[in-house]
């Protein structure tokens, strides 16, 4: 690879963001399984600390599920406001290095850092400057990885968690793409995953053995990324402050959902992580897609656009009420449920609520 060319990519990945968070400033929750959202009885979890993961705790996983994988658990409301605060001091602590920052959630970003502020040439170094401050400043443990691509140094970071580093350099980048499981491949989910190994894809290097044409009979408009990502090449690069497009929370369930009641009770727990979620991005859409598939697998859509944006938990309950009635009546048992908004952009700032700005 020609030196000229080598980008240095950092991607920092907070620890188990929200719940340590928590333990952080309580300290009776410090070496205990937490649980951030949901309750005992009922909602699902938003985050788990290092604790409850060693359980088989997992974010998005029902409360009653968690609780039983987990006794001891101990469920705690979130506090987002807070969890904004500590973002955007961490991202202050980025913007010493670069103003290259893409913030992918409030716990994550990639950094562009081949130049940077202070003139370092070491990536590694700068990496672990940012870490070592963030410990100080925050009392909170980061993760990095650090490579010459944004793919790479996503899977990099999640190499030594939790308060891990790892650096893949541009000789190593084949080697250890071909060494990792698909599963671990951004963009690559749980159905891709099983139709790879279906077809005999495990590995990074089992990847790299097929060609383009076989993998875009197989895998449509993602073979050219997984084409390159196979032989560790990534030419995306760092877009500061970037706005999704939309944001998405879907459910299936091990039980069907039958009558209006459950259909309804389901539906209001998506509001409330959706809403969660487009709060995290401090975005407005325009366009929310319910998403139905029934226990015959039979998959319909639903949507509106509204001419103002739905900027609020509120006003994503009175649009879904909406799309709801437009289902066939009357319903039949459904195994999944989806709610999505899109039409994304950024919020603006609203008088007494703060700077808007997406804070990591």
């Amino acid at each position: 690879m020609d030196k000229a060319q080598v980008r240095k990519i950092i991607h920092v990945d907070m620890d188990a963001f929200f719940a340590s968070v928590e333990q952080r400033d309580n300290p009776n929750l410090q070496g205990k399984p937490v649980a951030v959202g949901g309750s005992e009885a009922r909602g699902v979890v938003a985050a788990a600390s290092y604790e409850a993961r060693k359980f088989g705790v997992r974010s998005a996983m029902p409360s009653v599920t968690a609780k039983r994988k987990c006794p001891e658990l101990i469920f705690v409301p979130h506090r987002f406001d807070v969890y904004k605060q500590v973002s955007a001091h961490i991202r202050e602590i980025f913007s010493r290095h670069t103003d290259l920052i893409e913030p992918l959630s409030l716990d994550e970003a990639y950094l562009d850092v081949t130049e940077n502020k202070l003139k370092i040439d070491s990536a590694t170094e700068i990496a672990s400057i940012i870490r070592q401050a963030i410990w100080e400043e925050t009392n909170l443990t980061a993760s990095a990885g650090v490579s010459y691509n944004k793919f790479i140094a996503k899977l990099a970071s999640d190499q030594n968690k939790p308060n891990g580093q790892c650096v893949i350099a541009p000789h190593q980048g084949p080697s250890f793409v071909a060494s990792l499981p698909v599963r671990r491949f951004h963009g690559v989910g749980p159905v891709t995953a099983k139709k790879m190994e279906r077809l005999g894809i495990y590995t990074g290097a089992d990847l790299r053995k097929a060609e383009l044409a076989w993998l875009k009979k197989n895998f449509g408009s993602n073979a050219e990324y997984f084409y390159g990502a196979s032989r560790g090449i990534d030419n995306r690069q760092v877009k500061p402050d970037r706005i999704r497009k939309s944001v998405g929370v879907e459910r299936t369930y091990s039980e069907d959902l039958v009558g209006d009641d459950a259909i309804h009770d389901a539906i209001e727990k998506i509001i409330t992580m959706l809403w969660e979620r487009i709060d995290r991005t401090q975005s407005i859409g325009y366009t929310l897609v319910l998403k139905v598939k029934y226990s015959d697998f039979k998959q319909i859509t639903r949507s509106h656009t509204h001419p103002q944006a739905i900027g609020g938990e509120d006003a994503i309950r009175r649009a879904s009420k909406l799309l709801l009635k437009m289902l066939p009546q009357p319903p039949k048992p459904i195994r999944l449920l989806g709610l999505t908004l899109a039409g994304l952009e950024e919020r603006e700032e609203e008088t007494g609520s703060g700077q808007l700005s997406l804070p990591f």
